[in-house]
């Protein structure tokens, strides 16, 4: 079980869309913390694998050079 408080504003807004949809307050606040976690998951992923690629001292290719080197336009 989590609390959370919420400010008045988004409160009402969460209210509101809960009465015109027919669907709890939980539904869209579990669904807008799984989409939270998830971007938040990929983005330590991300930055993780940047670190990993900065001290490897391997050299990065832009798309421009990318593109010339595989021939498209």
């Amino acid at each position: 079980m989590l609390a959370v408080r919420l400010p008045e504003a988004l409160e009402n807004r969460l209210t509101a869309l809960s009465a015109k949809t027919q669907r709890s307050k939980s539904f869209y606040v579990k669904k807008a913390l799984e989409r939270l976690l998830e971007e938040e998951e990929d983005y330590a992923d991300a930055l993780v694998s940047y670190e990993e690629y900065l001290r490897s001292g391997k050299k990065g290719y832009s798309l421009e050079e990318m593109k010339q080197r595989h021939g498209v336009e």
